[in-house]
């Protein structure tokens, strides 16, 4: 038997919705960074682009705890 390895023909990207009203920022970005990596797939391979598409919705809604987090952190969008 011939071990398996994963080729780029073999990944199909999905889509991910979130709505982010009373999520806690730190628990949903890392949920997120999991899939854009592709980690939560069986055929996860690191040399191949194997994560999936993210959107995220009513990130106005978010929640964020901590000591004046909110006013202290700076996020930035490219």
């Amino acid at each position: 038997m011939k071990t398996y390895a994963t080729k780029a023909r073999d990944l199909t990207p999905t889509w991910h919705v979130f709505d982010a009203s009373d999520k806690t920022l730190g628990r949903l970005s890392t949920k997120i960074a999991y899939l854009l990596q592709g980690k939560h797939k069986p055929i996860y391979s690191r040399h191949l682009l194997s994560g999936d598409f993210v959107v995220v919705v009513n990130v106005e809604k978010i929640k964020v705890t901590g000591n004046n987090k909110e006013e202290q952190k700076i996020y930035y969008s490219h």
